[in-house]
Order: structure tokens, then sequence, then C-alpha cells
């Protein structure tokens, strides 16, 4: 499947200089949509994997279908002031600022082993934010899956020694 000609790059977006990766084609193309899931869940089958971090918001679309394909509990990472009850947050730079991600304390039992999924890996602020955070209530990141790598960023160094995948690197 050549996923990189379905995905559309948008100039200076959200703010110039931006050259952003549209993962909604993959989306719309169920064939493609499909293949990326499976693509997922085979690497799974080489990881104990007991739970599924989702990263807000795109990657709650690559999770939930993972998720449910795999029969495993999906955990939603959201950003500051989005989930309920009580939370763990960390701060991270991103590529143009910074933000906060939260997770909610009981979301992780302790020794869960942990996929962070995501559609981009650009700095890897996102995805070593939320390992922070599921490495703080107990759980341990066994895999990192994203749909696109940006490469030329090097957010890969930022996830340390944890296995990591990517299918499209630009």
């Amino acid at each position: 499947m050549d996923l990189a000609s379905l995905i559309r790059t948008i100039p200076d977006f959200p703010k110039p200089g931006i050259q952003f990766k549209d993962i909604e084609s993959i989306t719309e193309h169920p064939e493609a949509f499909a293949w990326v899931i499976q693509q997922f869940a085979d690497e799974c089958e080489n990881h104990s994997i007991d739970r599924i971090v989702a990263l807000d918001a795109r990657g709650f679309l690559f999770g939930a279908a993972l998720g449910l394909q795999l029969g495993l509990p999906v955990v939603m990472a959201r950003k500051k002031g989005k989930l309920g009850g009580d939370c763990v947050s960390e701060t991270y730079s991103l590529e143009y600022g910074e933000a906060e991600v939260e997770l909610q304390k009981t979301a992780i039992k302790q020794g869960d082993q942990v996929l962070i999924i995501d559609d981009l890996l650009a700095t890897g602020g996102t995805a070593s934010a939320a390992a922070a955070l599921v490495n703080q209530v107990g759980g341990n990141v066994r895999l990192f899956a994203f749909v696109i790598e940006l490469a030329e960023l090097n957010g890969r160094a930022r996830l340390g020694d944890v296995d990591t995948m990517a299918l499209v690197q630009f």
C-alpha cells in the first residue's frame, strides 16, 4: 500500500512554515485505513500489549479501531482540561509551541504493558509526555505506533529505547 500518495500536505497550517500532513485521506479510504490498522495489529502481536493509549485527537481514530480489532481497552491521553476525574499531567514542547497532556490516574493498571498510538511523530513531545504519564501511574510503554514520522525532526530520539514503528516517513 502506497500510503505516502494518500497523505495530503497542507502548507502553513496551523501556522506559517508548518507543512501539515493530513491523514484524513487515509480514514476516507477504507482499504487504506484497514491496511494501517492491520499493520499496527501485526506489530502488537510481537509485544504483550494489555492496553492502548491513544493521543488526542487523531490518535483516537487509530487507537479505537485497533483496540476493537485486538479486543484491548483504549485509554485517551487528552489535552489539559478535557478529562474528568483525578488526572496526572505533563507539559511538553511541540514543533510550534507548548502544550499539556493528561491521563486519568485509574486508566492504567499497575504493570500494564502499553502501546501509545498517534497519527504523527514529529518532535516526539506528545508521545514522550504520554509515556511519562503511563510510567507515573505504573504502566510500562512497550511500543509506540505512528502512521507518519517526520524523520528530520528526530522525534524518535525522545522516545528512548522503546520499540517504535511508523508506516510512512517524510
